[in-house]
């Protein structure tokens, strides 16, 4: 029970539109989901698989979100919103993790030999105090390491180290978290002094470099311009005569 109160204070926490506990209680998805869950995985363990799987179906319905009984999920696990939240077989999520609405932890290419991919490892492993953004892709029996942020969107196909921000398609890191705040919660995944893209920063600064060269040739250009126009000191003007002697 106490650990029960506990889950619902860390969502009251890292949810600004959250109530108080009752009303946590009996209005939060993401509390129903992960009762049901609690219940589903012990008995998958127990090895009573179809009902198991029943309960998490009547979650799904009454959730919006599916979670396989045989997934590992850690303490204080909260699903913001949550329609949408797919969570595979395999998959391993660890302590004070947050996701939004749309996440997927699923397997590369499931219909490709699906037989030879039973009782293997297939679906993501999430560190603790991870936050995953709304619509975020997660595949494959990769590692999102502890203190990591999944911007919204994202398609995640490969490991991401510690206190790293991934974003884009294909995921890529866009910057690492400072020391003070590898626990600190910031909502959506999304550091606040996150200006653009790795990738957009480095293009820019190729523009910057290219202009600033334009503008060096231009100088030269019209430097050169000058320098062809201006009468010479031992060309005759006009309007001058050259005078020749006669030495005889």
């Amino acid at each position: 029970m106490r650990g029960f109160i506990d889950e619902l204070r860390s969502i009251r926490a890292r949810d600004p539109a959250a109530g108080g506990l009752v009303g946590l209680f009996f209005l939060t998805p993401s509390v129903h989901v992960m009762l049901a869950y609690r219940l589903g995985h012990r008995l998958w363990r127990w090895r009573m698989r179809f009902l198991a799987r029943f309960v998490m179906q009547f979650a799904r319905f009454l959730t919006g979100i599916e979670i396989h009984p045989a997934a590992k999920i850690g303490r204080r696990f909260f699903i913001d919103h949550g329609m949408g939240v797919v969570i595979g077989e395999t998959a391993e999520i660890g302590d004070d993790v947050t996701f939004y609405h749309g996440v997927t932890l699923g397997g590369l290419l499931p219909s490709i030999d699906s037989a030879g991919q039973r009782q293997k490892k297939r679906h993501p492993t999430i560190g603790n105090n991870v936050i995953v953004g709304a619509g975020a892709q997660i595949l494959g029996a990769i590692t999102v390491q502890d203190c990591a942020r999944v911007g919204a969107n994202s398609v995640v196909v490969k490991d991401v180290p510690r206190g790293i921000t991934v974003t884009g398609i294909p995921a890529r890191p866009v910057s690492a978290r400072r020391l003070g705040d590898e626990t600190s919660f910031q909502p959506y995944g999304t550091p606040s002094d996150l200006s653009s893209d790795a990738r957009d920063r480095a293009i820019k600064g190729l523009i910057q470099e290219v202009d600033i060269l334009h503008g060096k040739l231009k100088a030269l250009e019209e430097a050169q311009n000058q320098h062809q126009t201006r009468p010479s000191l031992f060309e005759p003007s006009e309007g001058t005569s050259t005078i020749k002697t006669d030495r005889n």
